[in-house]
This record gives structure tokens, sequence and C-alpha cells, in this order.
């Protein structure tokens, strides 16, 4: 797991090797065990080409496992962020091809794979990745992205330089990314509390997608191309009697497979334990694949009301893992928000209890984990599963009424009701969004008045926001007669796992060298999940019962007790010991220029007095912190 950079660029290559040395240098988080940079072009070249590392040695601790890395035999070279799991059956079937190898790093492997197959190589890969990749004989870069987005990537483009790295931050230290914000962006942050992917916080700064590959030829003064190797599709619809038995067996096979790949490594693997269903699940799928140690690791708070120390024991016990428990006090915890809130990549509501467990993991010596992440979209773990058909029917049916009825409706909702639900019932009878699927609306954070009222400068550039509608579209595309189960699951894996779980787990962990595993979202797994009729996984009183199945011997009052995540107190500390400080926040002069006071002021009022959730008042104060804090 590392932090990779790489410029293109008409400047001189002096001034290039120091913007690439400021990126490193702000990657350093990353890979605090080893620094690279390499320059590409051959000298007299009118194009500077270098690429950059940080390395957290994981695979092949040696200094073969070097980057970038160089394939002699034909000059390519590759700057990679990630793990192929599986890199050495990959390697194996290469060596069949006549390919020789000197390291013992799934880098090699990658370079030489990519080398010889091309876009190819990639349909052997089980893992997460961010790659970026020169081939020498073509003059060509390529930008490659997982299937699932578990790694990020981000380029920027002006007349004469084209930079990609692996956060945003190290794009903005060379000092060549203009620190503007992106309208559209803030937009969507409102709307869903994380900016949606192709879109960043910063103007002109994007995200690859998920499951995609850029192409950029600069000595042919072409303009980068992209264009998906996988996508995210459904099928499952209802056809008939489906044996239950088999298909858990299926889906048992696959889940073991995917835990063992994620349990190779050259330095000790750890597992995040919060004693729910999905870590749990994860503990007892590694001690089938082991019977040697198992670390595992659980944040507590002193404060009974917001620990699950005692679940989480339940656990190690019955498992027989090494287990550490470690404890956070509120206040501890409140302590830790400015460092959290500076290793934010972009803003978002979420992503301090990652910090928070990410740190504590660290320093208890571990630079892997193994996470649970993903297990509710993938197997449907959410309370909506249950509803997504009524909600999908009365979406329909609210869509086909008059505008005309549908505002008199919203009027009379207004006039009656109070309260943030009044509002959200209100906004959807107006919505403009009635064409989303009802896991969308689900997910807004802002009703369409509020962002309206709260944006200073509406003046988005259309090209951003058919960008932004373009991703859910192509989702929605791609399940068309699926049912409203396994779309709302897809979009669930591209949308809010995407743009705001993976993205703050991956900012937070690698602000303390920890890798996070996700064996609940191999891409294996998530296509048999996809193929199975959404009835069939919610066919049970059991809570994703397809995952307790493969589980097998979960203890029956971890399955049955109420869904409950880590959680943090900040509804107490926003009205208590951080309200000085998000009060000056919400005045400060940046968030001032972007959002109208007025409309943040009533906002916060509103938090205060019990008629918004905690949330919404929290975005604005992340928004405001991000923005002086990188601005």
């Amino acid at each position: 797991m590392c932090g990779i950079f790489g410029i293109i660029t008409e400047r001189p290559v002096e001034e290039a090797m120091e913007a690439a040395r400021a990126a490193t240098r702000a990657l350093e988080h990353r890979g605090p065990d080893d620094e690279g940079l390499e320059v590409v072009s051959q000298p007299g070249e009118r194009l500077s080409v270098i690429f950059g590392h940080r390395r957290l040695s994981i695979l092949d601790l040696s200094a073969a496992g070097h980057q970038p890395m160089t394939d002699e035999s034909n000059g390519n070279r590759i700057t990679y962020n990630g793990e192929v799991f599986n890199f050495r059956e990959v390697r194996k079937k290469l060596e069949e091809r006549g390919l020789g190898f000197k390291s013992e790093s799934d880098t090699e492997v990658i370079l030489k794979g990519i080398g010889h197959l091309g876009v190819e190589a990639i349909d052997a890969w089980r893992g997460m990745f961010a790659i970026g990749f020169w081939n020498a004989g073509d003059r060509e870069l390529m930008l490659i992205r997982d299937r699932l987005g578990i790694k990020p990537l981000y380029y920027f483009q002006d007349g004469s330089t084209f930079i990609f790295g692996s956060e945003i931050r190290a794009l903005l230290a060379t000092g060549l990314v203009p620190r503007s914000l992106c309208t559209a962006a803030v937009e969507s942050y409102l709307d869903f509390g994380s900016v949606q992917q192709p879109l960043t916080i910063v103007e002109n700064v994007y995200q690859l997608l998920p499951g995609h590959t850029l192409k950029y030829r600069p000595y042919n003064s072409d303009r980068p191309q992209t264009e998906p190797y996988w996508e995210i599709r459904a099928s499952g619809m209802d056809r008939g009697p489906v044996d239950k038995i088999l298909l858990g067996e299926e889906v048992n096979a696959l889940l073991l497979e995917s835990v063992r790949l994620r349990m190779v490594s050259d330095v000790p693997v750890g597992v995040f334990l919060s004693g729910g269903i999905d870590s749990s699940s994860i503990v007892s799928l590694m001690r089938r694949a082991t019977s040697g140690e198992i670390r595992s690791f659980s944040v507590c708070f002193s404060e009974e009301e917001f620990s699950e120390r005692e679940q989480a024991e339940r656990i190690a016990r019955h498992y027989g893992t090494h287990h550490e428990s470690l404890l956070v006090t509120g206040g501890e915890a409140l302590d830790k928000l400015p460092n959290a809130l500076k290793a934010m990549d972009q803003p978002s509501i979420d992503g301090i209890n990652s910090y928070i467990v990410s740190e504590a993991t660290a320093q208890a010596g571990m630079k892997v984990a193994i996470s649970g992440l993903g297990g509710d979209e993938a197997f449907c773990g959410y309370g909506f599963f249950k509803t997504v058909d009524r909600d999908e029917r009365m979406r329909s049916l609210v869509g086909s009424l008059p505008l005309s009825l549908r505002r008199a409706a919203a009027a009379a909702v207004r006039s009656g009701f109070t309260g943030h639900r009044a509002a959200r019932l209100s906004s959807l009878l107006r919505s403009n969004h009635l064409g989303e699927h009802s896991v969308l609306l689900h997910r807004r954070l802002f009703t369409d008045e509020q962002r309206h009222r709260l944006m200073r400068n509406s003046g988005a550039r259309p090209a951003d926001r058919n960008a932004l509608e373009a991703w859910n579209s192509r989702i929605t595309a791609n399940c068309d007669g699926a049912d409203p189960i396994n779309q709302a699951s897809a979009l669930e894996l591209g949308g809010y796992m995407c743009n705001m779980l993976l993205r703050d787990t991956d900012a937070m962990s690698m602000a303390h060298g920890l890798e996070v595993r996700v064996p609940l979202i191999d891409h294996k797994v998530v296509e048999k999940m996809l193929s199975i009729p959404g009835p069939v996984k919610m066919d049970s009183q059991t809570p994703k019962w397809m995952l307790v199945n493969a589980a097998s011997d979960l203890p029956r009052e971890i399955i049955d007790r109420p869904k409950r995540g880590f959680e943090l107190p900040f509804s107490h500390w926003l009205q208590g010991a951080m309200r000085p400080r998000v009060e000056a926040a919400l005045q400060s002069r940046h968030l001032g220029e972007v959002l109208n006071r007025e409309a943040v002021d009533d906002v916060w009022r509103s938090f205060i007095e019990g008629r918004l959730t905690w949330a919404r008042a929290w975005s604005l104060f992340a928004l405001g912190e991000w923005m002086e804090i990188n601005l």
C-alpha cells in the first residue's frame, strides 16, 4: 500500500522534479518506508515525464520491491498503490508464457503483465489497485483503478501539464493546480455528504471512475481517453425456485477464498472487530482459513452507551483471537478531531471513526487490517432494503401525479407538520429527482430547497453536472430489468460506499500508514451477489442471512442484536464542547464565500432546536474546516 504520483509537463525537468518532490512529501504518511522519484522521459525530449512513489512495505520487504519500477527488457515503468492478492497465481501463468521475474513482489507481476497483455492483464487480478503505467514503446500513459474503487486515483490537466496521484493534497502541493472549489462538487456534497465521483471538491481535478482505465499519448497531443474494463451489473430477477442450499455453498466458497487471499502478506495481518455481523463473519472465516494466531482490534468507549466492547470480546473468545480492546474516552476522541479533520482529503460527514480505529490499530504495531466494510451494501443489510419495493412503487406513483397536484400536497405537508421528515416529504413531492431510484432519494442530506438556499453561487458548469449524472445513470442502465433490491445494492456499491465509506477509510487509515483490506467486496463476491434475486437475499428473518450462513457458527446473540455502527457522540459534542469552535467555523470567510450565511445560521439554529440532525450541521462545519486547511 502506497502513495503514487506522476507528472507530464512542458516545464523543464528541474521544475517538474521540484513539483514531484513536493507531491511525494505530501504523501509521506501513505508510505513511510521508502521513497522513489524517476525521470521517465529521455534527455532532450520536449516533455518532462516523472513518476513518484511512497512505499508502505507489505509484500517483498526487500529493495527489490522499490518503486517506481522499470522493466529492463522494454523500458516500461510503473508506480502502483494497492495489492493484487492472487499475484503468485498470475505470475505462474505469465511464467508459462516465458516471462521471468527478479522479485517476489506483486508490482513486478503487474508491470510485466500489462506490458505483455495490455488491459487484458487486469482480468486475472483479484485485489485493490491504483496504477500509473508508462508504455515506453508507444510513449503512452495508462492509469488503472480497481473495479470497486477501493483505492483512489485523481488527475488534473491544463494546457501544458497532466498530473495524477493518490490524493488531491499531493496534486495541490505541486503548486500547479489552482486551489479553486468546484461549484457542482459543492452542490453534490450538500446533496449526499460527500462529493460524488468523478468530480472532486477542487475544480478541474477529477477522480478516475472505478473499473476504468485512462490512456493518454502526450507526444501526439491527444486528449486523455477513459473507458471501463469492468462495470457493476445486476441481473437477479426472480425467475423461479432457487436452491438456497446450493446457492449458500457457492457464496460460502467465494467468501472463504476472498478472506484467504486477503491474509496474504509478509507482515502481520489484523482485523477490525466491532462485534457486529460483518466483522464477526470476517473473523469466523479467518479462523476457518488458519489455525494460527489472529489479532483482532476494537476501539471501545468508556461511556457505556457508545461502547460495543462486550460483543467484540465475546466474538474474540468464541474464535480464540488475540484481542485488544483499545479504550478511548469521549474526551480523548474529541481531542483527536483536529488531526482527523486534517487527514480528510475531501470534506465528508463520515470518517472520524475510521481515523480513531486506524490510529489505535497502527499504534499496536499493525500495518494491515481486514475490515467488514461493504457487508451492508453487498448483502443488503440496511433497513431500507426491506422497504425498497414499496418505496419504488411510491416513487413511481408520486412521479406520475401532475406537478400542480404535487405542489399543493407539498404545501399542505409543510403547513401541517414540522421537522426534517416533513421537510423531506414536502421536497420529494416537488422534487426534480423522481427519475432517480429511491435509494438515492434516501441518501440525500439536504433537500433541493435547502441546498438552493445554502449555495451562494449556483453557476455550476453544465459539463460537471452531466458528469455527475452519468455515473449513476450508467449503473442504473446496467441494472435495467433487475429487481429494486438489486438495483439499490448496485447503486449503494457504486455510490455511498465508494464515494464515502471507501474514500474515507483510505484517507483515514493511510494517515497512519495502515492498509485496510475489504474481502466482502471482492469483485467475484459482488458479481455473485448481484446475480441472486433480491427477494432471495431478503428471504429470512436473519439479517444478511447469506453472510451469516457463510460464517456458519456466529453466536445467536450477535446475529439477533439490533444493528449498530461504530458511533461517536457527535450531537453531544456539537452542542457542548465543540460548540464555540463550530460556530466560529460557520462564520469563517472561506465558507461565507461559498454559502449564504443566513442559510448556514438557519441550519445551525435548526440543529440546536432539534429540528435537524447533527449530520447537516456537521457537513457545513467539515466543509468550512477543509477549506481553511487546504485553501
